[in-house]
């Protein structure tokens, strides 16, 4: 009884492993590529690993940091937004420097309004907004005049009721007392010219709270939100872990910038800049478009990881290659992306 259990059990395992081992050794058929991979389009062609930027006539993409800092307070354009040089961008909370400026606007007004009163020489009732050196210099002029004019008066009288040398000493008392009367005005202009320096500085730094455009382009990134904390070093990426730029902003895109980093070894096969011709190869397209060549940066630096910009290859230097193209209708590009480039020479240039 016991055997005609265990031989069926055994056939039946049999059966299972040899089906098992005939399903799993079976080949399965590779999945067709999503797209075809680049191919070199020149004979000797230079592979370089390329980004898409906004064209500009110098440099890269204009990356904005504030020049104070403080607490975003609004954000006054979006991702997209064309805008023109000047146009307010992005404001920092300026409570507290406004209310400095207040202060200062406040006395220069104040001094502004003593000056002018003792210019326009007031009456006794307005002499008590006088600062109490002003006061008294009056008074020591008003003593020296009287003095003066008592001798004087002595002397048209009887020239010998009183000596030549005490009408001049009278007299030049009552200069002295004059000059200090001016003197007093003038610290009373120069109190009034530093406080109201005072308020144009304040009133400057007031302006450094606001982000403007400098110049015409196009906003591709806000990197910050209300309510964060900005320096001039840049705002915390939550991402990236490290300080970026407040704003990014590209040129107008009917045309796009390609960079290149061509290794610094094979630098020397590179046409000259009259032959060198280069093709871009869109990732997870089968698309090739021609690049115009703009420039060569002549820098050889350190080489970037491109998906995280704070990483060097300091034993890699490479050579920035820049191109540009007209934005293709029908295909979606972006400042950032990566691609694929072949540069080649010109009596290599393939068909398009």
């Amino acid at each position: 009884m016991r055997g005609r259990v265990l031989f069926p059990l055994a056939v039946a395992g049999l059966l299972l492993g040899l089906g098992s081992a005939y399903v799993f050794n079976v080949e399965k058929k590779s999945q067709p590529p999503v797209f075809s991979p680049a191919s070199n389009p020149y004979a000797r062609g230079i592979y370089a690993n390329g980004i898409v930027e906004s064209l500009q006539a110098s440099g890269e993409n204009v990356n904005l940091f504030p020049e104070v800092s403080g607490t975003v307070s609004a954000i006054l354009v979006a991702e997209g937004d064309s805008v023109a040089k000047g146009q307010r961008l992005l404001t920092i909370d300026d409570s507290v420097q406004r209310a400095v400026v207040e202060q200062q606007r406040s006395q220069a007004d104040a001094s502004l309004a003593l000056l002018e009163a003792l210019k326009a020489q007031p009456r006794p009732e307005t002499l008590a907004i006088a600062q109490a050196q002003v006061e008294l210099a009056r008074a020591n002029l008003k003593s020296a005049q009287d003095q003066h004019d008592r001798q004087n008066r002595l002397h048209e009288v009887d020239p010998r009721a009183i000596s030549k040398d005490a009408l001049d000493n009278a007299l030049n008392a009552l200069k002295v007392a004059s000059a200090n009367v001016d003197v007093a005005r003038r610290q009373q202009e120069l109190q009034h010219e530093a406080l109201h320096n005072a308020y144009r500085a304040s009133s400057a730094q007031l302006e450094r709270y606001t982000v403007k455009a400098p110049t015409d382009g196009v906003v591709l990134s806000i990197r910050t939100a209300v309510g964060s904390y900005v320096s001039p070093q840049g705002v915390y990426g939550t991402y990236t872990g490290g300080l970026g730029p407040l704003i990014v902003l590209g040129s107008p895109q009917d045309h796009l910038a390609v960079r290149c980093y061509v290794d610094e070894i094979l630098v020397h096969r590179l046409p000259e800049p009259s032959r060198l011709r280069a093709r871009m190869q869109v990732r997870g397209t089968s698309v090739s478009i021609p690049l115009e060549y703009v420039r060569t940066q002549p820098y050889v630096g350190p080489k970037i990881s491109l998906s995280d910009q704070r990483a060097e290859r300091v034993d890699l230097r490479v050579l920035p290659i820049i191109f540009r193209l007209a934005k293709p209708a029908g295909l979606t590009l972006y400042p950032g992306q990566l691609v694929d480039v072949y540069i080649g020479d010109a009596a290599e240039e393939p068909a398009n």
